[in-house]
């Protein structure tokens, strides 16, 4: 493990919390999250269901957003073992992207020499008995909690933890963001409980699991990439297509950085080309959520 927990360089170094306001703007509240769902378009929910076997491994189900009403998918959720993500929050729920904007400023500005060129943002609700595998983000996070309490596990990004050839399959979409976990990784995890207001940091592209402690949680999550990211997320990108074809790539954290945006810019030409075809595009939907069911995942109805 190295002293920053992490092989890419970047300005933050280990999970750290940060305060913010928008719970008591109250977008976290029964009635504001009921009205939103009535009208976030259907289109930008991902509904999943996440199975674990005796060794925490892990089977990925994925639901429909189906006909409920906002407050009875609320209830759905609130009763069952689900985690919806909500994407696009910017397009699906302007105010709130407007109000988290002005507190990612202000976390931005606490690490010096960091700028976000891009944002996203995706809603998370999700049950409380719910987990989520382990997993790594190809951008800067920081995690807005509004709701419940929340636990997080935080690991180095070193290659015994975070394979770059896994890294390379997750960028060019041939698999979802889940990497390989075993329970000997527990010794190396930073854990983070988090509560309503609070924001949460990390490394760039550390891998992470969360836990829900029993109760409804709501976060925002808001995604970024940095120029750096870029580079290494296109320099990834390229590296897959050259192992596809045969080649042996070096990792990303030897390039010198006028390497890491050549290889950039060649994934650029490589994406317009179809190169890499996504694998993960289509899931086959097989529950939506239903009130008083089973982890709230009832039958797919046509």
């Amino acid at each position: 493990m190295t002293a920053t927990r992490t092989r890419y360089s970047g300005p933050i170094t280990e999970a750290r919390v940060h305060p913010h306001g928008l719970v008591d703007q109250g977008f976290a509240t029964d009635e504001a999250l009921a009205s939103m769902l009535d009208r976030y378009p259907a289109e930008l929910f991902d509904i999943n269901l996440y199975d674990y076997d005796a060794e925490d491994q892990v089977s990925l189900r994925t639901g429909a957003r189906g006909r409920l009403g906002g407050a009875e998918l609320l209830a759905a959720i609130q009763q069952g073992r689900l985690w919806v993500n909500l994407r696009e929050v910017e397009r699906g729920w302007p105010e709130l992207w407007d109000a988290a904007a002005v507190e990612f400023k202000r976390i931005e500005a606490a690490y010096p020499g960091m700028r976000a060129v891009s944002r996203s943002a995706q809603l998370i609700l999700s049950s409380p008995k719910a987990r989520v595998p382990y997993h790594f983000d190809a951008a800067g996070v920081v995690l807005f909690h509004m709701r419940g309490r929340k636990r997080l596990f935080v690991y180095p990004g070193d290659e015994t933890h975070l394979p770059e050839r896994n890294m390379e399959q997750v960028v060019t979409r041939q698999t979802t963001e889940e990497i390989p976990y075993t329970r000997a990784f527990e010794a190396d995890a930073q854990v983070m409980d988090l509560e309503p207001g609070d924001a949460l940091t990390w490394p760039f592209y550390a891998p992470h699991r969360v836990e829900n402690l029993d109760r409804f949680c709501v976060s925002l999550s808001t995604e970024f990439q940095t120029w750096p990211t870029r580079f290494r997320n296109g320099a990834l990108y390229t590296h897959a297509v050259m192992r596809s074809r045969g080649g042996r790539p070096r990792t990303t954290d030897t390039l010198s950085t006028p390497g890491m945006a050549a290889r950039w810019a060649a994934s650029l030409a490589l994406k317009r080309m179809g190169a890499m075809k996504s694998r993960i595009a289509t899931y086959e939907r097989d529950f939506e959520p239903e009130i008083g069911v089973a982890d709230g995942a009832g039958a797919l109805k046509a």
